[in-house]
């Protein structure tokens, strides 16, 4: 049977059986992955389409001259894509891993789809070449890989039927025409994207690679999209004679091969680089910046809950937070030291880290809120993230909700915890949001007793984050982002457009309206909100005389 490759979409022929024989013959076709499956054919009006495969069945006659062609049918193979290095006996992790991926091409079958109506005879035969029992097997009731249809999106004409472009705005907070690092001395600042532009970050990143005074670069990479400005300004700051450390995480899935080669191209520009930590996949947003100026060494940090991916950033929303707080700086050295050495991780002031503590930390705030309650004070939690699985958490928050605290949660996917049950999760509300933008940030909110303590993250709730991964869990403390990220939570659990509530049965409903008139739809609302942002920096501009000042040579 010919080698099959993964995901592409093939033409398998069935022949009838020539004179004097009693079986068919078969015949693989590959349409090819650079080639494009919608295929533009001439009409009077408007736009027609036929997919590749439709033609190659049209004119599959003169493909097999004086062949009698019985039947043609497209299909699709998924491999096994769940192979994993042995951390354990890998001398060479790189090595390793593109082993790995080169074993990944002649994986398993454990998907097939076949156009429905196909014949239990071709069946058999493509069941029997790629080792596809029943349950692999998937009959399709029309095209196969949907996705291809997205490129009919950009077709000119037919703006009325696609969304209004929202275009990320500049944060109110930058002045484009100061540096990343005159904008961030004694400032922190809080972006929420793709509502606000990523440019900032990049540009921090970037500007760092020239900067003179700048004497290191630290940074974590789990995915990066293909042509990489921040990969770009890391290759530069190592030729420009900084010292560069990339920790590049090989083990990220389906983005092995392209951290492989991001790899590759910063050793070969001069930057250190780290391939993962061993026995985990570090996945913590994390970059710091060691520059020298006239009041000491300061380090420019960047914490996220996102990639570093300028594409995604325009997709998905995640949160920006970029501090010199000097305690915080102190932390992310201190945890950069233990994951790119053999240093045992020493206990930090503010953040918090897995898979030592972070599980704890959590708990713990949980807890404290539980037993203000029990003692008479308000209490209220409210957490964003992308799935609720942990155990220790979810019982955590059973036990505060039984205590009577308050508890909002707004969890994009997986929710193993059920709310509203009485006796058990009475006080627990859960919000899953599915709208234009990928719902990607974690953000915990806890009273406190009125001192509200705020924590983004890069980590969901679940095991595989808190035991298998290093990620990071990172405070808030500046009284206008604190406002910010809970002014965001309430606007996320007050969605009623495209929110769905979790009800205590494990299905999702519509919300009840407050508003028979007008809903609230949380990414519209967000993204209005940096609009009028910019429209209101604008109008102060107009009206504020500002003068030029000298340049302080210390930023």
């Amino acid at each position: 049977f010919p080698q099959i490759m993964n995901l592409s979409i093939h033409m398998a022929i069935r022949l009838k059986p020539a004179s004097g024989e009693l079986k068919p013959r078969f015949a693989i076709i590959p349409t090819g992955i650079n080639t494009n499956r919608i295929i533009p054919i001439p009409s009077k009006s408007g736009y027609h389409y036929m997919l590749l495969e439709d033609i190659v069945g049209a004119f599959i006659e003169r493909l097999f001259p004086g062949e009698p062609v019985a039947e043609y049918t497209p299909f699709r193979i998924t491999r096994n894509a769940d192979m994993s290095v042995r951390e354990d006996s890998a001398a060479d992790l790189l090595s390793e891993m593109e082993n790995v991926l080169n074993a990944r091409k002649t994986s398993d079958c454990v998907r097939l789809e076949v156009a429905s109506g196909t014949s239990k005879t071709t069946l058999s035969f493509l069941q029997k070449g790629l080792n596809a029992g029943a349950k692999e097997l998937h009959c399709i009731d029309g095209p196969l890989n949907l996705a291809h249809f997205m490129k009919l999106t950009t077709i000119d004409g037919f703006e009325k039927l696609v969304y209004k472009p929202w275009i990320p705005q500049q944060s109110p907070q930058i002045d484009t025409r100061t540096s990343m690092f005159a904008t961030l001395t004694g400032k922190n600042l809080l972006l929420y994207h793709p509502y606000e532009s990523f440019e900032p970050v990049l540009r921090l990143i970037d500007e760092a690679a020239d900067d003179p005074d700048v004497l290191a670069i630290k940074q974590i990479l789990y995915r990066t999209s293909r042509h990489s400005p921040i990969i770009a300004a890391l290759k530069r700051a190592a030729q420009n004679g900084k010292y560069v450390t990339a920790l590049v995480e090989l083990k990220a899935r389906f983005d092995e091969a392209r951290n492989i080669g991001w790899a590759h191209e910063l050793e070969q520009a001069g930057v250190q680089v780290i391939y993962g930590v061993k026995g985990y996949k570090t996945h913590a947003k994390i970059c710091i910046i060691v520059r020298k100026e006239s009041r000491g060494i300061i380090r420019y940090l960047h914490f996220g809950t996102g990639n570093y991916n300028e594409s995604t950033a325009r997709l998905y929303s995640d949160i920006s937070y970029m501090t010199t707080d000097p305690d915080k700086g102190a932390d992310a050295s201190s945890f950069f030291n233990a994951i790119t050495g053999y240093s045992q991780p020493q206990p930090f002031t503010k953040i918090c880290a897995a898979p030592m503590f972070l599980r704890e930390k959590i708990v713990e705030m949980i807890e404290v809120e539980a037993e203000r309650k029990r003692h008479g004070q308000k209490a209220l939690i409210m957490a964003k993230m992308n799935s609720l699985v942990d155990r220790s958490v979810i019982n955590a928050l059973y036990k505060a909700s039984q205590a009577g605290v308050t508890i909002k949660l707004n969890i994009r996917g997986i929710c193993c915890l059920r709310p509203g049950v009485p006796g058990l999760s009475e006080n627990i509300s859960a919000l899953s949001i599915i709208d234009r933008f990928l719902e990607h940030a974690r953000i915990f909110y806890f009273l406190h007793g009125g001192e509200e303590n705020v924590y983004i993250s890069s980590a969901d709730m679940m095991p595989r984050n808190l035991d298998k991964r290093v990620e990071l869990l990172v405070p808030v403390e500046d009284p206008a982002a604190k406002r910010r990220l809970k002014q965001i939570l309430e606007v996320h659990f007050n969605d009623e457009e495209k929110g769905r509530v979790l009800t205590p049965d494990g299905l999702y409903r519509k919300p009840e309206r407050r508003n028979k008139r007008k809903t609230s739809r949380s990414q519209e609302v967000l993204y209005m909100q940096a609009c009028e942002a910019v429209r209101q920096l604008k109008h102060r501009r107009r009206t504020t005389f500002e003068p030029h000042k000298p340049t302080d040579s210390s930023t």
